[in-house]
């Protein structure tokens, strides 16, 4: 499979309340010219895990994925798709109920319902699935993008821009409605791994705007920090941040500290390229709105390395 387009491990933090601005001053603080170029064919996969409302912190809302598309068309693409399969209802459900059948035909970019072919298959060499069918758009993109909300997560312990892929991209007409038919659920941090090292993501936007702590990916807690986002040009290192907001360290995420012990990307904070707030300022302001005080993972604004050592 293709490297993803930049490899330096950036990750922006900005916090605003207004979503347009939040989306934009995000995406400045990063090489967006370098990874989205004139003729490029860009894929958006947002999180519609399922059919609850944006303000549950379930699925990204219809606004936002809409600044998202104009701010790609600046690059002059020559596609926007659209791609991503819902796995707890048919994907077509969450589109017409949540307004995004609006955005799509505004914006005239191109919907594909994961769920459905045509396909190719996949090898991942995982121990349960060693394959997976998955849409043929996949081989023929040239830059993905994973937009999705910050979430606790009962089996996978955080779901943020690698799960949003992984669990996105299986299509339920094979892997069931949710996806544990084939066995997905039977190792999960082991076949988001899989994923992972398969499907390089090139921009990963995570949103806390409206986050969820509790139990995920779609029963839990909404948590609004008033446009607190993070984004950037390595989805590990993006992961690793947002789950330091939930207060974990890489090791408490199995599938995120393998594919840093794989060298996929970065969840050292103090080996990253961290531009915007600081991320000590985005734990207080997510703890803060998450438990009503601030508890933060990293103290006396010195950032814990990857095992918790100052």
């Amino acid at each position: 499979m293709r490297n993803r387009r930049i490899q330096e491990s950036i990750v922006g933090i900005v916090k605003n309340p207004t979503k347009e601005e939040a989306i934009k001053r995000v995406l400045d603080l990063l090489p967006v010219k370098d990874i989205i170029k004139n003729g490029d064919r860009v894929v958006i996969t947002p999180n519609w895990v399922n059919d609850k409302a944006p303000g549950t912190g379930t699925i990204v809302g219809p606004d936002t994925l809409r600044y998202l598309i104009r701010y790609v068309k600046d690059f002059n693409p020559k596609e926007i798709i659209i791609a991503t399969g819902s796995g707890g209802v048919e994907t077509t459900q969450v589109f017409h109920k949540y307004g995004y059948t609006k955005v799509i035909e505004e914006e005239k970019v191109t919907f594909i319902d994961l769920n459905y072919g045509p396909f190719c298959m996949l090898p991942l060499g995982h121990s349960i699935i060693g394959q997976t069918e998955i849409n043929q758009v996949l081989m023929n993109l040239d830059v993905l993008i994973s937009f999705t909300q910050l979430k606790q997560h009962e089996e996978a312990t955080m779901s943020a821009s690698i799960k949003n892929i992984a669990l996105g991209w299986p299509p339920a007409s094979i892997h069931g409605f949710p996806k544990k038919q084939l066995g997905i659920h039977e190792d999960l941090h082991g076949f988001i791994y899989a994923m992972a090292k398969k499907i390089p993501i090139d921009l990963a936007i995570v949103s806390a705007d409206k986050a969820m702590i509790g139990t995920g990916p779609s029963d839990g807690k909404a948590v609004n920090t008033g446009g607190l986002i993070l984004a950037g040009t390595d989805a590990v290192a993006v992961d690793a941040i947002g789950a330091r907001l939930l207060g974990f360290l890489p090791q408490a995420v199995h599938y995120l500290y393998r594919l840093y012990q794989d060298g996929v990307g970065e969840a050292d904070p103090k080996a990253m390229t961290i531009k915007g707030l600081p991320v000590i300022e985005a734990e207080k302001i997510f703890s803060k709105a998450a438990y009503g005080e601030e508890i933060t993972l990293d103290k006396n604004n010195t950032l814990k390395d990857i095992h918790g050592n100052t």
